[in-house]
Order: structure tokens, then sequence, then C-alpha cells
């Protein structure tokens, strides 16, 4: 191959890609936490939208908890499933498969 036949390096940057997403929270995370009223809902809607799937731990009444996030979730074709006390939260295109709890 002479000089001008050299195919072209192409610098991906995966460092970059990687650090910015680390700055946008995008990580695919499972978060564990309390969904007892002392963390803003915002910052809940916040991990979903970053791709995170929440396992709560529900310490109160599920419905006033949770009344800030469901439409939120909703809206964004996220999902909610109530589990033995536990709320889980996906983002859109991550499903709760719930077929294995029976009836």
């Amino acid at each position: 191959m002479s000089d001008g036949d050299e195919e072209p390096t192409v610098d991906l940057g995966l460092a970059d890609i990687e650090s910015e997403m680390a700055d946008e929270g995008v990580v695919g995370d499972v978060v564990l936490g309390v969904l007892d009223g002392t963390t803003d809902p915002a910052e809940w809607v916040r991990n979903v939208e970053y791709g995170n799937v929440l396992v709560l731990d529900v310490e109160g009444d599920l419905n006033e908890l949770a009344q800030e996030i469901a439409p939120a979730v909703s809206e964004m074709d996220g999902s909610l499933t109530h589990f033995r006390g536990f709320l889980i939260v996906s983002p859109s295109g991550v499903e709760i498969d719930t077929s294995r709890l029976g009836g």
C-alpha cells in the first residue's frame, strides 16, 4: 500500500463519550432506594429518564408517595409495578416481567 492508500484513522474518543454519559447520568443501572417522601420525586423521575431501573422500598402509603412519580413515568412510557412492598420503576423499553408471579 502506498502512503496515499492508507485508510483514515477514526478517533472514537470513547473516554470522552463515557465521561459525557456519566455526566448526563445515563447509566442503565438498577438503583435501590426508599420511597418514604424524603427524596424529591423529581430525582426519582430523572433517574428513570436517564435509563435507570428503580427498586424502591415503600415506607408509607404507596398511592400518596407515588402520586408525583407515576404520571411522569407513564408519560415517558415507563412502567411501575408494586411487588411485596417494593415499587419497581423502569424506563421505556425495559419491561417488568410479572409472568412468573402466578394468578
